[in-house]
């Protein structure tokens, strides 16, 4: 998602003009509310409000994450309807109580990041995994997040104040003091697009009026079977989450991820079954038999294609660290920094400078090191020794592998958080897929020194790497969230205690909703060509949990059942696309995730540019381009939460009530080896080029109901901002 350039940026008329730029010697900062402000800043509506948000956004985040491979960024949105419900009560809320909101709701996003990388990983390698191994290893991992980054809030947000561009939280503070003028515009556009996309994909996913899988094999006619007897087959997935993920990437990224699926699927899919089709039947990789000459494009793209995409992902990850070497080192140093902080939070300080007390904040660190040594003692002890197996570990290994979990959990977020945060403030992206891959690699290692390897081994190892992954993700967002408080007036403090809360709701949510998305579309299904389990890329792709699910399990299970060569080649490929300066992991995902997807994500980006180009005026033209953030926002939102929900009626515990109310296809409830089992049979008209090509028309239909929606904005943006300018005038009249 693009960021405001803080450069280019001047303090609006609220900020001091001393809010972005580097202070002269001996000139201090003063917020905008002062500490004798008395304004209200943690009430129930603030904390209310946060809480909602928490639950609506981590929902919608792991979606979006799951289904799309791409996260989504909340910050922005909760900080508008913060400001937009809070301006429909009876006393309006104050700009404090929507930092608060924006504060705790922005848990949402870091939570289900810190899930949706790794988690997945243990469904993938068939690992037994329950909701309370998922909660607490997010929530652990949040509270380690947050205490570790205390320590160097005053480091980051108050010395370097000027040093660091913060461009995520230049943001998000924009919106809170500037967005106040057209913030009932743009709240209803939020809600708009909630609702449009919110109704498409329940129409898709849950009433199945038309097929949301358009392929060029069906609607194309000859010259598409001609395609597909080659193998080169396009696939668009008609789908608001993913068509609103484009529009808010934009056509650069977009066009990026493209070009890889066009690589993959184009180019390489039908070269693999041009030079194999006529070669005898062989193990090809892994000690796995391929008929070639049998398999469909889909087939050939996960067996051979998608793991140099996982390859690509993973050294695209560690380029990314080692880019930030300088970043890195000078980081370490400050973990050890906050550990030797003076700070004592007493109240001779500005209010706006209170942090929680050290003392406590050191407590909070220790317990939480201590419940994830709980916890990995617990997974340790419930855990078979090997799969069919009812013996578990004695307690006394038990013991010694939760405490090398522990360890190396706690040392490597203390060393990254400042990573993250620091990486966060200079460039506003948070290099979290490489420091997970490391962090998961080195508990391997440390697990299998110490004899743990197996079942519980990558278990524990994987959930170490989901502590470890939102610990980075929370302390990355929190800095952003001082900063915001630091240039308005925030107590730091209360940002931190509600922050707790926060990441415990999001933990909750996360809990709840991926188990939920296995139980209703697994994340591993049958390949019928081949009868393995495959990952069930075509709904849910999760790119960063099966890169980091094939290391784990080559490492720690059976290193031999590994495509390495072609992990291998996708290392290739990325530093090919270093040495020439295209953003790599955005091309690995596009190696990896299904066309399908990629092909959605740049329908919505081409539609993005084309509204941006509409209008008569240079000024209309900047206003609907200003609208993506808020139609995207808005319509992946709306589409994640009933699409979480046409899931939630698809599952057998609940009754499979998507069979009373799907049309195209048609669902039957059976029983198969004592287990109710929910089969699907589609129509034919549903399967067929009619259910394709009213997909292509609804598409159609998305597209320009988007394009009503930003001149609809546009319009209410432009009409407030010259009845502030009339207003401005007058005053100084």
């Amino acid at each position: 998602m693009a960021q405001s350039d803080p450069s280019n940026t001047k303090a609006t008329k609220l900020l001091p003009e001393n809010a972005y730029r580097k202070l002269k010697p001996g000139e201090v900062y003063k917020p905008i509310v002062p500490s004798s402000d008395g304004r209200a800043e943690v009430t129930p509506w603030s904390v209310g409000l946060g809480l909602i948000m928490v639950i609506i956004f981590s929902a919608a985040c792991v979606y979006i994450a799951l289904r799309a491979g791409n996260g989504i960024e909340a910050s922005i949105p909760i900080a508008i309807l913060a400001i937009f419900f809070g301006g429909m009560r009876r006393v309006k809320s104050t700009i404090l109580e929507n930092v608060m909101v924006q504060s705790i709701g922005q848990a949402s996003g870091v939570v289900a990041a810190g899930a949706t990388f790794v988690i997945p990983a243990l469904y993938i390698n068939q690992l037994d995994v329950a909701w309370w191994q998922i909660f607490f290893a997010c929530t652990f991992g949040g509270f380690l997040g947050i205490a570790l980054i205390i320590p160097l809030r005053k480091y980051f947000v108050k010395d370097l104040h000027g040093d660091l561009p913060f461009p995520e939280a230049t943001a998000i503070n924009e919106v809170l003091v500037t967005g106040e003028s057209n913030i009932g515009g743009a709240g209803k556009i939020l809600i708009l697009s909630f609702l449009l996309g919110a109704g498409y994909d329940f129409m898709v996913e849950g009433l199945h009026l038309w097929n949301s899988g358009i392929s060029s094999s069906m609607v194309m006619g000859g010259v598409g079977e001609y395609l597909a007897d080659i193998r080169i087959e396009i696939k668009i997935a008609g789908l608001a989450a993913l068509f609103g993920l484009g529009y808010i990437i934009g056509i650069r990224y977009a066009s990026i991820i493209a070009s890889g699926s066009v690589l993959a699927y184009v180019v390489m899919v039908p070269l693999v079954y041009t030079f194999g089709k006529d070669a005898p039947l062989g193990s090809y990789h892994a000690g796995h038999l391929f008929d070639i000459g049998s398999m469909s494009a889909g087939q050939i793209f996960s067996a051979f294609i998608k793991p140099i995409g996982i390859g690509a992902i993973a050294i695209s990850g560690l380029i990314g660290i080692l880019r930030m070497g300088k970043i890195v080192a000078s980081s370490v140093t400050l973990g050890f920094k906050g550990l030797t902080s003076k700070a004592d939070g007493t109240v001779s300080e500005e209010r706006w400078q209170l942090d929680m007390n050290p003392k406590n904040v050191l407590l909070i660190q220790l317990l939480g090191a201590l419940g994830m040594g709980l916890l990995f003692f617990l997974v340790s002890v419930v855990t078979p020794m090997a799969p069919g197996s009812e013996a578990t570990y004695p307690l006394g290994d038990s013991a010694l592998f939760a405490l090398v979990g522990m360890v190396v959990g706690f040392l490597l977020s203390f060393l990254f958080t400042p990573v993250a945060a620091q990486a966060i403030a200079i460039v506003g992206v948070n290099p979290v897929s490489g420091m997970t891959l490391i962090t998961v690699v080195l508990a391997i290692g440390a697990m299998i020194l110490t004899g743990l390897s197996g079942m519980a081994g990558m278990i524990i190892s994987l959930i170490v790497g989901t502590a470890v992954c939102t610990a980075l993700s929370t302390s990355g967002a929190l800095v952003s969230d001082f900063k915001v408080g630091y240039w308005i007036g925030s107590t730091p403090r209360n940002q931190e205690r509600w922050k707790f809360l926060g990441v415990v709701v999001a933990a909750l949510v996360v809990a709840v909703v991926i188990p939920v998305m296995d139980d209703a579309y697994h994340f591993l299904i049958q390949d019928p060509a081949t009868g393995l389990m495959i990952s069930n890329e075509e709904v849910l792709p999760a790119p960063q949990a099966n890169m980091i699910a094939a290391v784990s399990k080559g490492l720690m299970s059976d290193p031999s059942s590994q495509p390495w060569l072609m992990y291998c080649m996708g290392g290739i490929v990325a530093f090919l696309l270093f040495m020439a300066g295209v953003p790599m992991l955005a091309f690995a995902l596009g190696m990896y995730l299904p066309i399908s997807i990629n092909m959605a994500v740049m329908a919505g980006a081409v539609c993005a540019l084309i509204i941006s180009k509409t209008g008569g005026s240079e000024e209309v033209r900047k206003a609907r381009a200003a609208q993506g953030t808020l139609i995207a926002s808005g319509m992946m939102a709306g589409a994640a939460l009933l699409g979480i929900l046409a899931a939630a009626l698809r599952l057998p515990k609940l009754g499979a009530l998507i069979r009373y109310i799907s049309v195209g296809v048609d669902f039957t409830l059976t029983e198969v080896h004592g287990e109710a089992v929910l089969k699907h049979e589609p129509a034919a008209w549903f399967k067929g080029a009619p259910g394709q090509l009213i997909s292509l028309g609804m598409l159609v239909l998305l597209s320009f109901a988007c394009y009503l929606l930003a001149r609809k904005g546009a319009a209410w943006q432009l009409a407030s901002e010259k009845g502030k300018d009339k207003g401005e005038k007058k005053e100084e009249t």
